[in-house]
C-alpha cells in the first residue's frame, strides 16, 4: 500500500483551483454508502445514513479561492450514558479561504502578511492547496465532525449518583485526627 492510499480521504472531491473562475461555480456533492461507512469509522459514529453539501467557490484576490457551503447529514452517535444509539440530524455551514503555497504567511512573516489579509471579507488567514488542489469532500467531512454533538444522550438518560451498598459487620474508620493540627499544638508554647 502506497503513501497516499493510506492517507486518502475518505469522501474526496477534488476541485482544481484554476477552473474556478470569480465568478463562482457551484458543486453538489453526496457520500456513497462505502464513504459513509469510512466516514463513520472515522469519526467513532455509529452510521451515517446520508451526508450531502452544496458547496460554493469563488475566485477572490487573484489567485485565492474562498469556499462557502452547507451540510447536512443523519448519523446515529453512541450516548455517553447508556451507550445506546442516538439518531441525530447535523446541518452547519462553513468558510475557508485557500491560497497557493507561495501567498500563505511564513512564521516569520506572519504578522506582516496577517495585516494584509485583514481586507479580506472575514479576515481569515487561508489554507494551504496542495498542487492547486481544493478537497471539497474533506472540508466538508471535517466540518462534519466539528458539528457533530461531543457528548450524545439518549433524550432521558442522565447520570445517577453510584451508591455503594454498605456490607453487614463492616467496620466504620473513625475520623482520623488533622496532622497539621498536631504541628500546631508541638508549636505553640505550654
Amino acid at each position: 500500500m502506497t503513501e497516499t492510499a493510506r492517507t486518502a480521504p475518505e469522501f474526496s472531491r477534488p476541485v482544481i483551483a484554476d477552473t474556478v473562475s470569480p465568478g463562482g461555480m457551484v458543486e453538489k456533492i453526496e457520500a456513497t454508502a462505502a464513504e459513509r461507512a469510512a466516514l463513520a469509522r472515522r469519526f467513532d459514529l455509529q452510521d451515517i445514513a446520508f451526508l450531502k453539501a452544496t458547496v460554493r467557490l469563488r475566485r477572490v484576490r487573484g489567485e485565492m479561492v474562498r469556499v462557502t457551503g452547507e451540510l447536512e447529514a443523519d448519523v446515529t452517535q453512541t450516548c455517553v450514558v447508556t451507550l445506546e444509539p442516538v439518531a441525530a440530524h447535523v446541518a452547519d455551514s462553513f468558510s475557508a479561504l485557500f491560497a497557493p503555497d507561495h501567498l500563505l504567511p511564513k512564521e516569520t512573516e506572519e504578522e506582516e502578511i496577517e495585516v494584509s489579509f485583514a481586507a479580506l471579507e472575514e479576515a481569515d488567514v487561508p489554507e494551504a492547496m496542495p498542487r492547486g488542489i481544493i478537497d471539497i469532500g474533506e472540508l466538508a467531512a471535517q466540518h462534519l465532525s466539528l458539528a457533530l454533538d461531543p457528548y450524545p444522550r439518549k433524550e432521558g438518560a442522565s447520570f445517577e449518583d453510584i451508591v455503594e451498598p454498605e456490607e453487614e459487620g463492616a467496620v466504620v474508620e473513625a475520623a482520623r485526627p488533622n496532622p497539621f493540627a498536631e504541628l500546631a499544638r508541638l508549636k505553640r508554647p505550654t
